[in-house]
């Protein structure tokens, strides 16, 4: 017969052991604007998803261990692009002192994040009358 410490002991290692994963969302906001303060559409990619925005606004981008390209357009036809970096999250530390070892949120890229804003750069097209 099994003594009542040990059945303790026993369900705390199995509750313990049985999910160590983050509780991060798969996705993260990013409010994104144009330097001059137009507006205009852009379209966002990174491994994991393509995803096309208006601007100004907040886009939900997946996460993932890839820059986030970014491919845009003012009303005024100007193009503009830029990537944002993705970075370690600090809960990764955390999962990796349970026993998965941060395995499961590696392979999710759910441990990852991207800056929560970015101001995408636009270089004015040169007028006829500036160039002469």
């Amino acid at each position: 017969m099994m003594s009542k410490s040990f059945l303790i002991v026993l369900s705390t290692a199995a509750l313990v052991s049985g999910c160590a994963t983050l509780t991060n969302d798969a996705h993260v906001p990013i409010s994104l604007s144009f330097s001059d303060g137009s507006s205009g559409s852009c379209t966002l990619a990174n491994k994991r998803m393509q995803l096309d925005v208006e601007v100004p606004g907040t886009a939900m981008v997946r996460r993932s261990d890839d820059v986030l390209r970014i491919n845009c357009e003012t009303e005024n036809g100007d193009r503009a692009s830029g990537s944002i970096e993705s970075t370690l999250g600090g809960k990764i530390v955390a999962s990796a002192v349970f026993l998965d070892f941060g395995i499961v949120d590696a392979i999710t890229d759910k441990h990852r994040d991207y800056a929560p804003s970015y101001v995408i750069p636009v270089k004015k097209k040169k007028k006829k009358e500036d160039a002469e």
